[in-house]
């Protein structure tokens, strides 16, 4: 093992893999998370994924409210290097300027597209075909320090929220774990990054979630992905919320429908008229029932009079 002291911080399960690799092959003296949250209809207090892994393994856990205002525990610890993943709070200059070897953060996009909170979801949503994880040295602004090593992965049409976050996370692990060494040992190039290329990925708002059918069956279909399976993207049906998890693009046409009615039921699916076309929901939950595939709700509803009934 490298006797390299790091600590690291991160907090949603995204970061887990990357710990993961630290702890096997790396000395982390100590984990900075985000505080624990309530949680369900009976707000039990649960740790972020990354604590739980760091407590698993015997390492101390801190978890500062405001770390802008509460970070000399971590300085005290002397880390060699600082590593970043995921961890949800802007990290103040003392820290940044703390190791010898600097503070790296693992991102996941192509810098300098898509810096911000919400990187995987808007790749999808924005019909990317590509992404990937940056490893880069950190500055005091977000996501904006030179870059040192970029690995990319396609954005295929089968893949949603869930299938990217899990396949860039190990991405992000091995080239961390790769990477690391050409940081100690001060032989990395630093790339400094366009800002003219620069684009901002923020958090999805709640207002976002919801599908405007008035939009093409592309643009629909890519949020439907880029929400699922948390928090789903949502439409209205008599009155009540529909999540939506899983769409087809359909090839048919409307001249005299409008968009977001209901033109056909399926055998696998529902089909709305959208802006150039129909797309096809196929995974759902309805307002007060549990997620169900598109095919299990039609047997159970009256089809004939879900024709021509309006999501909005």
């Amino acid at each position: 093992m490298n006797n390299t002291k790091i600590i690291f911080m991160g907090t949603p399960l995204f970061s887990v893999p990357i710990l993961e690799g630290l702890i096997e092959n790396y000395n982390v003296i100590g984990v900075v998370s985000q505080p624990d949250k309530k949680v369900g209809r009976k707000q039990i207090l649960k740790p972020t994924p990354v604590k739980e892994l760091a407590l698993k393994n015997n390492i101390k856990v801190y978890q500062p409210n405001n770390i802008k205002n509460d970070y000399n525990d971590i300085l005290k610890l002397k880390p060699d290097i600082i590593i970043t993943c995921a961890y949800g709070q802007l990290i103040p200059k003392e820290i940044l300027n703390c190791p010898k070897y600097g503070c790296i953060n693992v991102h996941a996009s192509i810098l300098p597209k898509h810096r911000g909170g919400a990187p995987i979801h808007r790749s999808i949503i924005e019909g990317d075909t590509k992404t990937g994880v940056t490893i880069m040295y950190m500055d005091i602004k977000m996501d904006t320090g030179d870059i040192i090593s970029r690995e990319e992965t396609e954005i295929k049409d089968t893949d949603n929220l869930e299938t990217l976050h899990d396949r860039l996370s190990l991405i992000g692990k091995d080239l961390l774990l790769k990477t690391l060494p050409s940081i100690i040992n001060n032989t990395n190039k630093r790339i400094k990054q366009d800002d003219t290329k620069a684009t901002y990925s923020y958090n999805i708002k709640r207002e976002e979630e919801h599908i405007d059918f008035n939009k093409t069956s592309r643009e629909i279909f890519n949020l439907i992905r880029g929400l699922s399976p948390i928090p789903g993207a949502n439409a209205i049906l008599d009155g009540k919320e529909m999540k939506i998890y899983n769409s087809i693009i359909s090839n048919k046409k409307y001249k005299d429908k409008k968009c977001g009615e209901i033109v056909n039921i399926y055998k696998n699916g529902i089909g709305i008229c959208t802006k150039d076309g129909e797309i096809i929901i196929t995974d759902l939950k309805p307002f007060g029932k549990k997620r169900m595939l598109a095919s299990s709700y039609i047997n159970g509803i009256d089809k004939n009079s879900m024709l021509g009934k309006e999501l909005n």
